[in-house]
Parts: structure tokens; sequence; C-alpha cells
């Protein structure tokens, strides 16, 4: 373990517990050091030792035991969505090209349904939301623009679609893209710049028609899919 900067203690020996949990340098059903073990080894004083055990439980990353074990839990079993992020892409920078895939099929599974959701229930004032973002993508061709109005756009229809666990879903998928976003910004162009689907998109939440929206939705998130699994399996092909 390495020493930790007295910047932000707690967080910082959060990460590093973290980051040895998801690569199993700690792995599952390992007993980690006591507070005051842990306190000397890192340098630091046993309230940030405690402040980030606790969030290495509210991580489900780890189970206090009767009599103060701090056992590591399977994060595999045990973990939520919000530890994709950590996962992705590791702290020295690498993907991780098989979690890359889950995720990409995991939204082209979820989107159409997030677009039938909000054309069912918020079509009209989805729409009206949605045209401003439309018509500045028209009004522009610079790719990183473009990027970010996409990402408001589909910001907009998980909002309306009014089902909690879709947008709770989007929000860890989020904090993944973000990690990986300059990488997106050329990766998925050909789907940044399929204006004239998202502008008949806008069309179809107005009218409510949600067969139409989940068929546009399938139709233009496969441009995104397609590029980053093509990526994806040349990377794997070089590893």
């Amino acid at each position: 373990m390495e020493p930790i900067d007295k910047t932000a203690i707690s967080d910082q020996v959060f990460h590093q517990l973290q980051t040895q949990i998801l690569t199993r340098a700690l792995p599952a059903g390992h007993e980690l050091p006591s507070e005051r073990q842990l306190s000397a080894q890192l340098g630091v004083n046993r309230g940030a030792i405690r402040e980030a055990i606790k969030r290495l439980q509210q991580a489900r990353l780890v189970k206090v035991r009767h009599g103060g074990a701090t056992m590591v839990e399977e994060f595999s079993e045990h973990g939520g969505l919000e530890l994709l992020p950590s996962l992705v892409v590791n702290d020295r920078g690498q993907l991780n090209l098989e979690l890359a895939k889950g995720i990409v099929l995991l939204r082209k599974t979820l989107a159409p349904l997030v677009a039938g959701q909000a054309a069912a229930h918020h079509g009209e004032a989805l729409a009206a939301e949605l045209s401003p973002v439309v018509e500045a993508m028209k009004a522009t061709t610079d790719l990183p623009t473009l990027q970010q109005l996409a990402f408001d756009y589909w910001s907009a229809v998980v909002k309306h679609s009014g089902n909690v666990v879709f947008r709770l879903a989007f929000n860890s998928m989020n904090e993944t893209y973000r990690a990986v976003w300059g990488l997106m910004t050329h990766l998925m162009q050909d789907e940044f710049r399929d204006i004239n689907t998202l502008a008949q998109l806008l069309e179809a939440f107005r009218a409510g028609e949600v067969r139409r929206c989940e068929v546009l939705t399938r139709q233009h998130v496969e441009l995104g899919s397609r590029a980053l699994q093509n990526s994806l399996n040349t990377l794997s092909g070089l590893s």
C-alpha cells in the first residue's frame, strides 16, 4: 500500500482500498487489516480509515462482521452499477474490454425501452425540450459540440421516461461514459451526426408514437453500438 497525501484523506483511503478490491489485489473473503494497522500502513488518522470503511460498506464491497473483522465481499455478487466507472477504466487508464462490451449491450437493450416510456408518458413536453437541442445540432458540424448536444438529448429522454430505475441506471452509465468521453468523440461520430433520425424521433415523441420511438431509437443507437463493438473486437484481437 502507498502512503496517503493529506488532502481529502478519507477519499484517498477509500479509492485506494476500492481499487485493490476491484482488481482483486484484496480478494473476496480476505480480512482487511485493523483500523490501527491501516492507519499505520497508510500514515493517516483512524478517523479517515473509519470513514473509508463506512463508504466501502455502503458500496457493498466489505462487510463488518460481529467482533469487528472487516471482510472483503465479492463485488460481482453484491455491488451495484455505481462501480462501473471504476471498473471500466482502471487506475492506469486501461479499458476493461469485456465490461465495455457488456455496457454496449446494456445500452442497446435499454435505450428503445426508455424512449418508448418517454413517448407514452411525457411525449409533448419532451418534444418541446428537445426541439432547441435538435436545432442546435443542425446548426453545427463541430463534433465535440454534437457529442454534448447528443448527451443533452438523451438526458432529457431519460428524465421524461418517468422511470426511476431507468434514471438511476442512466446516472451510473453516464459516469462510465464520462470516464471515456474523449475516446467516444470520434468513435461514435456516426451516431452524433445522425441528426435526421433524432429529428424524426422528436416528432414521434410529440405524437406519442411509442412503437415508432422504439424503432427509431434502436436504429439510431445501432450506429454507435456497431462502431464500439468493432473497436472493442479489434482491441481484443490485439491483446
